[in-house]
């Protein structure tokens, strides 16, 4: 295997349902829309750094199920290398189920998060990415302002983690290191989102592939082109569908 990224996660099917709100707990709402795409936290990441032009490989494990055989086919086209991706029979391939409002917000279920994991993860983690419910789980307080993110990051730094980053959604990504203790928030321009799904993949994508092809920029241009790539992925439907292509996207931000 000769990738130049290579990812270790989940590959899901998203059962995506749109509704002009959120349903509350317990009631029944009428949807207006139904899809079905590819996802999974690490499928998602690796497709979208091959969209942007890298070289890479996925390591997973998938039914042998129509689902997983779908999937498989779908890793292939994006021109990713499949050769540890497992086919396991007698299970089946991983679902997620996905609601979608009319403004755009995707709300998934959060509750494996792990809130204790080995403190190996922490110390041995180059570059400790996380959206601001992780790091909520992970620090034990609320992040939901960009202030809040900058003392998040502290409390991970804490923990072992050599670099961390904290990203914010629309309010863009916040960052520091243990060679500099001072977060740094890069803010990102506002768009109209229409589905939000995967916008945090994207950006982890776009950092490996930033990481990986331009390890001369500073971090903070790194960070600031990875929300760029990412905001433009809320734009469009979708999971994995709504990933720009290199073509897709500025020169500015190959240079």
């Amino acid at each position: 295997m000769n990738s130049k990224i290579v990812v270790i996660g989940s590959c899901n099917i998203d059962l995506q349902c749109f509704t002009p709100r959120l349903p509350r707990p317990g009631e029944t709402l009428h949807g207006t829309e139904f899809r079905k795409g590819f996802g999974g936290k690490g499928a998602n990441q690796c497709v979208a750094a091959a969209k942007l032009g890298s070289s890479t490989a996925m390591i997973a494990r998938l039914g042998n199920d129509s689902f997983g055989q779908e999937f498989h086919r779908a890793l292939k086209d994006n021109k990713i290398n499949t050769d540890y991706v497992l086919m396991t029979d007698g299970v089946s391939s991983g679902l997620a189920l996905i609601t979608v409002a009319q403004n755009g917000i995707a709300i998934v279920n959060a509750a494996p998060a792990v809130t204790n994991p080995d403190p190996l993860v922490f110390r041995l983690s180059d570059i400790f990415c996380v959206n601001e419910s992780e790091a909520e789980v992970l620090t034990g307080m609320a992040v939901q302002s960009v202030d809040e993110a900058k003392v998040a990051v502290g409390l991970l730094l804490d923990k072992g983690c050599k670099q961390v980053i904290i990203t914010l959604g629309a309010s863009g990504a916040v960052f520091a290191s243990q060679g500099n203790l001072t977060p740094v928030h890069v803010p990102t321009k506002t768009v109209k989102s229409v589905d939000s799904t995967g916008a945090g993949d994207m950006f982890v994508g776009g950092l490996a592939f930033y990481l990986a092809y331009y390890p001369q920029l500073p971090m903070r241009e790194i960070v600031k082109r990875s929300c760029e790539v990412a905001t433009v992925s809320v734009q469009n439907y979708g999971t994995q569908t709504s990933f720009p292509t290199k073509d897709d996207l500025p020169t500015e931000l190959f240079l």
